[in-house]
């Protein structure tokens, strides 16, 4: 169980990105405490491990789940503390603002925003004992809203502004922290977030189907083309492993070949860039009648199906 570069704890490791970050990390010599919501979870992330890899039950929205993986990594690293903290647990809610559920909403940065912050603040002791470092799972979508992502992105932009903030409160004890921007990867959260649209659309009063189904069919249709040129989850784990490792970590880290093209995008005056989006994305233009219609065809996220 010995690790040569010490110990790193990683919520949300199930699959995805989190489990990308484990494998990574553990092949790198780290002893890996990975959160897991299943013992399922737990034995398919384990294959392929090493003995340094280990899962454990970690649930970012219960606060006794949260205390008790926090004693659990106490107990095994000791005087040690942690060198690591990978806050990579998250999930998509999407849908037109006028008509979200708001437990939907709440759900979405109580996972996102607060269980950052909760197991953040339940193991910052261990990270100032062992000098370790932060890294937040942010994304492209915290620099740049779109349409029917917006709970998404303000998650999202949440964690920019907290990242921001930590940094400054812990560089006492020379506490890095970094955020990760991704852009679209391949990971099972998209088809979550599309399952979690497909209810939405069933259960949608008739004016959300009438008032937003062509745009939202629009937005559908981008992002699908934008699962066709996902970047694989190992890439964004080099990003990890190079905020917790490089003796000169970034703050944040882009990542994917269209993320810097979107960030610049995202620095544009608010108008020119929501022409651009409006073009992209093939959304209704402003004014237009055509949002007030339900073009026929199509099977997108608030389409009625009679």
């Amino acid at each position: 169980m010995s690790a040569a570069r010490g110990a790193v704890l990683i919520t949300g490791a199930s699959t995805g990105i989190g489990a990308a970050c484990a494998h990574h990390l553990d092949g790198l010599g780290f002893r890996v405490f990975a959160g897991i919501r299943t013992p399922a979870d737990g034995d398919e992330l384990a294959r392929g491990g090493s003995a340094r890899l280990a899962p454990i039950p970690l649930d970012v929205t219960d606060p006794a789940s949260i205390a008790a993986a926090a004693r659990t990594v106490a107990d095994a690293v000791g005087d040690a503390g942690l060198q690591g903290l990978v806050n990579n647990a998250g999930i998509v809610v999407a849908g037109p603002l006028e008509f979200l559920p708001i437990g939907d909403l709440r759900r979405q940065l109580e996972v996102n925003v607060v269980g950052l912050v909760a197991v953040t603040q339940a193991v910052l002791p261990l990270l100032r004992r062992g000098r370790g470092r932060i890294v937040n799972m942010g994304s492209i979508a915290g620099r740049m809203a779109t349409p029917f992502l917006a709970p998404y992105g303000a998650s999202k932009f949440a964690v920019e502004a907290l990242t921001d903030a930590l940094r400054l409160e812990v560089q006492p004890w020379n506490i890095s922290v970094a955020v990760i921007e991704p852009g679209a990867v391949a990971t099972p959260i998209w088809e979550k977030g599309r399952a979690a649209s497909e209810a939405l659309r069933q259960s949608a009063p008739p004016e959300a189907k009438r008032l937003y189904a062509g745009a939202a069919d629009a937005v559908e249709q981008a992002a699908a083309r934008a699962a066709r040129r996902a970047i694989p989850p190992e890439a964004v784990a080099q990003a990890v492993a190079h905020a917790l490792t490089s003796p000169r970590p970034r703050t944040r880290y882009l990542v994917g070949p269209h993320t810097r093209i979107q960030s610049i995008i995202a620095r544009l005056p608010d108008r020119l860039r929501d022409v651009l989006l409006v073009r992209a994305l093939g959304l209704p233009r402003r004014g237009s009648a055509c949002a007030d219609r339900a073009p026929g065809g199509g099977g997108g996220p608030l389409r009625g199906t009679r």
